[in-house]
């Protein structure tokens, strides 16, 4: 599912954009201009719809059998909002593109791909939501991207493996949904959506980010759980994230295995007691090595511990601040747990939300994601 593991958080970001994107259409509709037939094993359209068509606003026909719209579709001029979701629909009609009020159309869980789209649908310049996730594109179609009024484009859980430069041209977009899909890169024309709120491009295999995301500075949540980024855009600190989703990345998952804490070993253990209680040693007393490795010695950076050590340590995460908001962990080096214990924790968050884990690797990952 291209939802799978989508922080509640972020789930909330879209929720509420959703509401903003319908709130002033749904305040006109009402029980004389909406019909709602959704799970009614319909087949195609009822007359009695066809008679109100001049009428209606919005328009449910979700989780039926209709397996193509009927060109009376044209007749309902008014439409704002229309959901044809889950109908196993293989083709949209080309008599959709006449529907020129029409700002949310929503047709998921169908059986489309690009060749289903109408060669005129970029004709359809009302439209500011279109959601057609969970159906088997393989590219974003062409015509998606001459919607020059589209503010939320929903393309979640299809087949898609490339992005082409033409998404450059939805200037206007603000939500781009792009998770549960098969990309491996993200062009670097998404940085001229100089709008978008909220970019969700999780449960992909995408190995790197174009630096031009660094325009996006509008963008407010990013998600990206589930992929196999090793390397982050060193200018994506500059942006005013509030939402930022890494995990299970080789990113977070290399940076958590490394904060295992090995044993010091019998020689530095001694090597730390004579370096601790300042015991003197010379080269004359010494072999030539272990003079080396004496002199090789790091101090602790906590403050409170006069502690060294040489190759045992203990890595702790520690957020750098970035006009008060904490963005990129920053490792720093003690010379033992227990001194760990000692340092007041830096502040951090987490941008996932997600169920206790018993084992602590898994656990110590989800409050390292970068935030």
């Amino acid at each position: 599912m291209a939802a799978a593991g989508f922080s509640t958080l972020n789930m909330e970001y879209l929720r509420r954009q959703s509401e903003s994107d319908t709130s002033s259409s749904e305040s006109e509709f009402n029980g004389e201009n909406a019909e709602d037939l959704s799970y009614s094993d319909l087949e195609t359209l009822p007359d009695f719809l066809l008679l109100r068509s001049n009428e209606l606003r919005a328009l449910q026909l979700d989780h039926n059998e209709i397996l193509c719209l009927p060109d009376t579709i044209s007749s309902f001029r008014n439409l704002v909002t229309m959901d044809i979701s889950a109908n196993n629909m293989t083709i949209l009609s080309p008599e959709l593109v006449k529907l020129h009020n029409l700002k949310t159309f929503i047709a998921r869980n169908n059986c489309f791909d690009t060749d289903s789209i109408p060669k005129d649908f970029g004709l359809m310049s009302s439209l500011e939501v279109l959601n057609l996730g969970g159906n088997n594109f393989k590219e974003l179609p062409p015509q998606v991207t001459e919607l020059e009024h589209l503010r939320c484009l929903y393309m979640g859980g299809n087949k898609i493996e490339v992005i082409n430069s033409s998404i450059k041209s939805l200037t206007n977009l603000e939500v781009l949904y792009l998770g549960g899909n098969c990309l491996t890169e993200i062009p670097a024309e998404v940085g001229c959506l100089h709008k978008l709120t909220a970019l969700v491009l999780c449960d992909n295999q995408i190995q790197s980010l174009p630096p031009t995301l660094i325009h996006l500075q509008q963008l407010r949540s990013l998600s990206l759980h589930n992929n196999q980024i090793s390397t982050l855009p060193t200018a994506i600190v500059s942006l005013n994230i509030v939402e930022l989703s890494l995990r299970n990345n080789p990113l977070v998952d290399k940076f958590v295995q490394d904060l295992v804490y090995n044993p010091p070993t019998l020689l530095e253990l001694a090597g730390r007691c004579i370096k601790i209680d300042g015991l003197p040693y010379s080269s004359e007393e010494l072999p030539r090595h272990l003079v080396q490795y004496l002199d090789s010695a790091h101090h602790c950076v906590n403050i409170k511990c006069k502690g060294v050590y040489f190759s045992s340590r203990v890595e702790q995460v520690k957020f750098v601040d970035f006009c008060g908001k904490y963005r990129l962990p920053l490792l720093q080096y003690l010379c033992s747990p227990s001194c760990s214990t000692v340092i007041s924790p830096s502040p951090s968050y987490s941008s996932d939300s997600e169920p206790e884990e018993e084992d602590n690797t898994k656990e110590r990952m989800r409050r390292v994601l970068l935030g």
